[in-house]
């Protein structure tokens, strides 16, 4: 019963569609190198599942050119946020700290090129993104957005701004590094700076990578990731791991396929990291009350301990306590909603999900989002930990045995309001109620 996990330890199949990933010069969405990740994605898949295949949609492209961050003393270095505009502002540097809602409220940043923290306080009740932090600065009238890392190494984040009905964000955005941002509040406060920023902005494809295996069954199982990356990096936790995982979870279930009581779906997405567009397309094309779930995995290898959010799906979380009892292994879980990555376009409609990550002791990226993604911080031993519990839970949620019932939106909106997310999603535009 228990010799695929033997040979799984052995495998080096996903380990090794990892290593293909992030060979892949930029697989930034809409460019050749996210429809090569994908098509590579596909070819591994197809070793494996039944009909693998590519599903094209059309994205708004983006690409990088160069940014000049001007100060009273000279330059700065900084690099643009995706989707940010092509524009170049003047206005005086006001330093937000954290970027709480609060902290807006309290401050008059009309005009003003503003500066927030990627990280909240310990204090504070939840985690605000980057783009609720943006859009409270185009709210307020801004001219201007610097993004600043609050982890040291001259890492200059990155991360997309915009929404699905503006692509473009509004205002110029730009990531520093947690020492060029230091120098910035320490020297220029209530000074003029001078922020520039310029990308090619054209129509852009990107495309979704299908496979299944089981039963033609009606009802259906999701597992997903997606496969697109930053451009500045080469996206080995986020979230070629991720990918890795799902062509390895086909490769094990592939050889107890016969174990399988409902059909499961891989998907692999384009165009996540400029505003969860693959997944988006997915899910408006899909019959959601045949989804019985969706495991979403972006994030994991990069810690050792797997966390999963379930959205307040009482049986997927028994479901993964079981898990771990069985095979001894911890596995942190959250009821809390997690909406920024690809489960959301799901999940916002009471679709049963997971978001299945590391545990890394931290709210932040860590490495992600930076140019320091990449392949040499992650463990292969990690990796076949994290698969021997993942292959396991998909064939659990796939038995007939397994039950979990959809809910209505009402329900997931109410659960945002009490957690304090609501705010966050309007601002940003992505309320969808």
């Amino acid at each position: 019963m228990t010799a695929w996990i033997g040979d799984l330890f052995r495998s080096d199949v996903g380990w090794n569609h990892l290593e293909t990933l992030v060979d892949v010069p930029n697989r930034m969405a809409g460019t050749a190198g996210e429809r090569e990740g994908a098509a590579r994605t596909r070819g591994a898949l197809d070793e494996f599942a039944r009909d693998a295949r590519l599903d094209e949609f059309a994205i708004q492209g983006w690409e990088r050119g160069s940014t000049t961050i001007e100060t009273p003393a000279g330059t700065a270095d900084g690099i643009a946020l995706p989707r940010s505009p092509a524009d170049d502002v003047t206005g005086r540097f006001v330093d937000l700290g954290h970027g709480l809602p609060e902290d807006f409220e309290q401050t008059d940043v009309e005009d003003a090129i503003v500066m927030v923290s990627s990280d909240v306080p310990d204090w504070y009740d939840r985690f605000v993104h980057r783009k609720e932090k943006y859009y409270y600065a185009v709210r307020d009238g801004a001219a201007g957005f610097v993004f600043a890392n609050h982890y040291e190494g001259c890492l200059p984040p990155t991360g997309s701004v915009g929404n699905a009905d503006d692509p473009i964000g509004e205002i110029p955005a730009v990531g520093v590094s947690k020492e060029v941002g230091a120098r910035l509040r320490r020297r220029f406060e209530g000074q003029m700076i001078h922020v520039a920023v310029e990308a090619d902005v054209s129509d852009a494809t990107s495309q979704n990578v299908h496979a299944e295996l089981g039963p033609d069954t009606d009802e259906e199982l999701l597992v997903t990731s997606h496969v697109d990356a930053h451009d500045i990096a080469e996206g080995a936790m986020d979230n070629g791991a991720g990918t890795a995982m799902v062509v390895e979870i086909a490769r094990v279930l592939a050889e107890r396929e016969d174990e399988l009581d409902t059909r499961v779906h891989f998907v692999t997405y384009g165009a996540e990291e400029v505003g969860l567009v693959g997944s988006s397309h997915d899910a408006a094309t899909r019959d959601r009350e045949t989804v019985r779930a969706i495991v979403n995995i972006d994030g994991i290898v990069q810690a050792r301990t797997l966390s999963v959010h379930t959205h307040g799906f009482d049986a997927l979380g028994d479901a993964v306590t079981d898990l771990a009892e069985d095979f001894g292994h911890p596995v942190h879980t959250t009821p809390r909603q997690s909406t920024h990555s690809d489960h959301w376009p799901y999940v916002q409609w009471g679709v049963p999900g997971y978001h299945v990550t590391s545990e890394t002791g931290d709210e932040g990226r860590g490495w992600g989002h930076t140019y320091g993604d990449t392949f040499d911080k992650l463990e292969r031993r990690t990796f076949r930990e994290q698969a021997v519990l993942l292959v396991e839970l998909v064939r659990r949620l796939a038995d007939d045995g397994f039950d979990v019932a959809h809910v209505s939106p009402d329900v997931i909106a109410a659960a945002l309001e009490a957690e304090d997310e609501a705010e966050g999603l309007k601002v940003i535009g992505n309320w969808p109620y």
